[in-house]
């Protein structure tokens, strides 16, 4: 899949011994945002760099990436090292640094994950995928211009879409679409990654308001494994997201997206800063 897009973007090299988790890439311009690459496929990267490393047990369950700053289009490095090993699980800290404008590594990013050995148990999902038309029957989104990373995804809105019309008339946070990588791809743990930070604003949508927004730390819960990640292909997901709180210049956003078959693949939170 390298040639895709959003392989290419996750370009990692490795430095000195594979062992020591030691990584370097460069921040995409496929992925662009306004100030910096989108926040998705940051964090897809940081789970690169994970499912890469020559000791890891098992597959991702749990991850948070915390932003605590903009990338900017240079050499990054990023280091992952497990914390602690056992039976079935694996703890990770990770950390993203580019050099400052005086040469000096600054710390961009931050994160901790959990990787873990599954075992076939009891399965039972307590949160159904909602009952939407099918893609195929549902428009292309609209969508703001002169974003690249936009570009990269095809986004079929069913609620809760960009505001026609920026005059404060917004009345929920509630967001529902269906969405998949343009060119389409299958589905892994890197794309589930970059998925959950797919929903625009929950802010723009509850006020029709644009004001400047910024993810501040985002948490990603994988209920899916080769068998769930086989069957969804490179069909399309559906992603579910609403805010539950808007309180002086930070939100929360809570997120769910399904398999086409109904299989619940990811569940999501993440606070997000806003200017007034």
């Amino acid at each position: 899949m390298m040639d895709h897009p959003f392989d290419q973007a996750m370009t990692l090299g490795v430095v000195g011994d594979p062992a020591e988790g030691r990584f370097e890439g460069l921040p995409s311009e496929y992925y662009w945002n306004m100030v910096g690459p989108y926040g998705g496929i940051t964090a897809a990267t940081v789970v690169k760099a994970l499912m890469q490393h020559p000791q890891r047990l098992g597959e991702p369950i749990a991850l948070t990436v915390n932003y605590a700053a903009a990338l900017s289009l240079k050499p990054f490095t990023l280091t992952a090292r497990p914390a602690r090993t056992n039976r079935s699980t694996q703890h990770w800290t990770m950390e993203m640094t580019q050099h400052d404008d005086q040469g000096q590594p600054s710390v961009v990013l931050t994160a901790t994950a959990v990787t873990a050995a599954r075992r076939s148990t009891w399965r039972q999902i307590d949160h159904p995928m909602p009952t939407v038309p099918p893609p195929e029957q549902v428009e292309v989104a609209r969508r703001a211009k002169g974003v690249a990373w936009l570009d990269r995804y095809e986004m079929r809105g069913i609620d809760g879409g960009l505001p026609a019309v920026w005059d404060g008339s917004g009345e929920h946070s509630r967001s529902l679409l269906w969405m998949r990588d343009t060119p389409a791809r299958a589905l892994d743990f890197l794309s589930l990654t970059s998925f959950a930070d797919l929903f625009i604003p929950r802010v723009w949508v509850r006020r029709a308001n644009r004001v400047p927004v910024g993810t501040v730390s985002m948490t990603v819960y994988f209920h899916v494994g080769p068998a769930e990640l086989s069957a969804a292909g490179s069909d399309y997901v559906l992603g579910q997201a609403q805010a539950q709180a808007f309180h002086d210049g930070f939100f929360d956003q809570q997120g769910q997206i399904w398999s086409r078959a109904g299989h619940l693949l990811v569940t999501t939170h993440q606070i997000v800063y806003y200017k007034e």
